[in-house]
């Protein structure tokens, strides 16, 4: 995999042990390259920095009043699932939240649904 920005590095090697799984692959999403379970994309690393990540609405308001992620606008619009978790996170709180996302789209994702 060539390397788009440092955070895809970070992200890559966080996800190291997810990518063992036979349906979590790299994916294209909104231009950047990012990790999918059964072909849903589940967290990217953004060009601007940090992690996008697909997590229930409860769990983005919860990391928004933590103070430790920010819901994503997306084309003039806040989306209710996907938060981003800037750069300055430590490694903890990114595998944290690359686990949860990964729990939660392998959840909602049907097996049928696969690529």
């Amino acid at each position: 995999m060539v390397a788009i920005n440092p955070d895809h590095d970070r992200l890559a090697r966080l996800a190291a042990e997810l990518l063992e799984h036979d349906d979590v692959d790299w994916g294209r999403m909104f231009g950047s390259i990012g990790l999918r379970v059964r072909g849903k994309v589940f967290a990217v690393a953004l060009y601007q920095g940090g992690m996008m990540a697909k997590l229930p609405e409860s769990e983005v308001d919860a990391l928004e009043a933590a103070g430790v992620g920010e819901r994503m606008t997306m084309a003039g619009r806040p989306r209710r699932e996907w938060v981003r978790i800037p750069s300055e996170v430590d490694d903890v709180r990114w595998s944290a939240t690359i686990a949860a996302a990964h729990r939660y789209v392998d959840e909602i994702t049907p097996a049928s649904d696969a690529r």
